[in-house]
């Protein structure tokens, strides 16, 4: 399998992301069902294992109730 240089941009999805998810309560395999989306796929997205398309990041920010930019934004 073909890997991706794993990105700054990454980390702070991946940190975003737990972060939503515990705020709501929400355990990745409700996530992956709010969202559309496989449990594994989103499992390697929180530790940054994954080049995730724009497509995605909104799918997951619908499925945890938040607008696409609060996933990518680093505080």
């Amino acid at each position: 399998m073909k890997r991706t240089h794993k990105g700054p941009l990454r980390d702070v999805l991946a940190k975003n992301m737990r972060q939503l998810r515990a705020a709501r309560g929400l355990s990745q395999e409700e996530l992956a069902y709010e969202s559309g989306m496989n449990r594994t796929y989103l499992s390697a997205v929180e530790r940054a294992e994954r080049n995730v398309s724009v497509d995605n990041i909104a799918r997951i920010a619908k499925g945890l109730g938040v607008e696409p930019w609060k996933l990518l934004k680093d505080s």
